[in-house]
């Protein structure tokens, strides 16, 4: 089975965030995908299976099965356009966070994805010994987001994982007003899904987005996520929903040699072809 490895929300490999892509005629037993998103490390592994005219479409981490993830339907789309779609300027997939499309636009896949309701909840200690810095708000999505004082905060955080996994919400959002060009500056972090910092999340700017959107009192917003690998986001608020835009780069295509099913050609063979 082949699968590709893709770095989202970059046009530089190395960058970005990593996303493994195995595209399928059918599905393989879901622990099967598991192990295989185990094996990745990486915070998420898609799967796809075209039906019809539709891709379902689904994704986990190493710790299981989640239902939004942003970086991985990016990545998705690229290898559809690059692979197996070359005529096609739109892709939908079927997720369990909903119908998700994707339309290219020049060198940016944008992606229409539902926008989080926000719930305003107390700043507590519990937050602060968490992240290290005291929130000046905080809000309730799926997700937990805390808004921060200043952009350094965000930069220079080093949130206790133990502490995040304590806290309300499945991943823990930190943001700041932006500089240098950016609207808003934040970071992700998902322990309770065994991995610390993803390093850029779309479906957490399903949770972003809104806040400083309505913030900001504007619908477009540039975006940075603040990991060691960094990643922009094009952003655009509409009604109840949140268009992020981004640019991907391929990595590598590879094979995975899964139990029970045989390969096209078997590993010696293809060293010979090199």
């Amino acid at each position: 089975m082949k699968q590709y490895i893709v770095d989202a929300f970059t046009d530089h490999v190395f960058k970005g965030n990593q996303a493994a892509v195995c595209v399928m005629d059918h599905w393989i037993p879901e622990q099967l995908m598991m192990n295989i998103a185990m094996e990745n490390r990486f915070s998420e592994t898609a799967f796809l299976v075209k039906e019809k005219e539709h891709y379902h479409l689904r994704w986990f981490t190493p710790g299981g099965e989640i239902d939004l993830c942003g970086h991985a339907t990016l990545a998705s789309a690229y290898v559809l356009f690059h692979f197996y779609e070359k005529n096609a300027d739109e892709v939908t997939f079927d997720t369990l966070g909903g119908t998700l499309k994707v339309v290219q636009k020049g060198d940016l896949l944008e992606m229409d994805f539902p926008a989080y309701d926000l719930k305003q909840v107390p700043v507590t200690d519990a937050m602060e010994k968490a992240i290290g810095v005291r929130p000046l708000s905080a809000y309730m999505g799926r997700d937990l987001l805390c808004v921060l004082p200043d952009e350094a905060d965000v930069v220079k955080a080093e949130p206790d994982m133990g502490a995040v996994k304590e806290l309300d919400g499945l991943l823990l959002h930190i943001t700041a007003k932006g500089k240098n060009g950016f609207d808003c500056i934040s970071r992700s972090f998902a322990p309770k899904l065994n991995v610390t910092e993803d390093p850029v999340c779309g479906s957490g700017h399903c949770h972003i987005i809104p806040y400083w959107a309505r913030t900001e009192g504007r619908n477009e917003l540039k975006a940075y996520q603040a990991s060691s690998r960094g990643g922009v986001l094009y952003c655009t608020m509409e009604g109840k929903k949140v268009k992020l835009a981004g640019k991907a780069a391929l990595y590598s295509i590879g094979t995975l040699y899964l139990e029970g099913t045989e390969p096209e050609e078997k590993p010696e063979e293809q060293e010979k072809a090199v």
